[in-house]
């Protein structure tokens, strides 16, 4: 395991262009951006579409470099703490491999970092994420709420000391993705693993951070960061009550203009 740090993730004026074609200069997609996220800590990214919000996220993952700027997870560079395997990232995309079952999916970590497959952790997590009836089923047998809770288990098998999410619901209806709201913050809770969220939904995001932090428009930048004040364990009540409404419509119109206040 890597050196325990308050602050797991550090993002310390990035920024990121891309190369495009026919434009020397290319498309500048996070404009000097910082952002500290503490050990433990479940953040939600908020902003509009092309805002940089998946480009902040893979630079974590080490997934894509910087152009400009400092990235560290845990002290380290992302790219030694991936190979390390202390990185936990699932997608919108569940990307499991539809020829293996949902175990031998969940099992494949281990196999790829070099490990002996700790049958015992991995029943563990199906347990968590509710699938001990499904080990043998193919991900084709499965509704799109079931494959992303086996694709967050995949993420977390290694005990990684990061988990990073990339709209891991967006694909999915309105009443299903609240199932896996809940879902989430119950697997997270029995973690309480460092979570970077990257999501559309503002309701989404109050549900499960303790801070959400609102991206503008590209090139993307902090313009407001918000502590949820909410209680844990959180009911779906919660998202009834006035206090979240008012939350909700206060970071909606954040959203909706390039100057919200800091």
């Amino acid at each position: 395991m890597l050196m325990s740090v308050s602050e797991a993730i550090v993002v310390s004026k990035v920024s990121k262009r891309f190369a495009l074609a026919g434009s020397g200069e290319g498309v500048l997609a996070l404009s000097e951006l910082s952002l500290s996220i503490g050990a433990g800590e479940f953040v939600a990214i908020l902003g509009p579409s092309g805002c940089g919000k998946s480009t902040l996220l893979r630079l974590v993952a080490a997934l894509e470099q910087p152009t400009g700027g400092t990235v560290t997870v845990r002290g380290e560079p992302p790219g030694k703490v991936s190979a390390n395997h202390a990185l936990g990232v699932a997608f919108q995309d569940h990307a499991l491999l539809p020829w293996l079952s949902i175990h031998d999916n969940i099992a494949l970590p281990f196999k790829i970092a070099g490990r002996r497959a700790d049958e015992a952790a991995i029943a563990r997590l199906i347990e968590l994420v509710g699938l001990s009836r499904f080990t043998r089923a193919r991900p084709k047998q499965l509704s799109g709420g079931m494959r992303q809770r086996a694709s967050i288990a995949r993420a977390l098998v290694l005990e990684p000391e990061v988990l990073l999410l990339d709209e891991p619901f967006g694909a999915l209806d309105a009443v299903t993705r609240r199932q896996m709201n809940v879902e989430l913050q119950r697997i997270w809770s029995a973690r309480q693993i460092t979570t970077m969220l990257i999501t559309h939904s503002v309701d989404e995001a109050l549900f499960l951070a303790d801070r959400v932090v609102v991206m503008s428009g590209r090139p993307g930048r902090i313009l407001r960061e918000v502590d949820v004040p909410f209680e844990r364990p959180r009911d779906p009540a919660v998202t009834r009550s006035e206090r979240f409404h008012r939350m909700v419509d206060d970071l909606t119109a954040a959203l909706e203009t390039e100057e919200a206040p800091l």
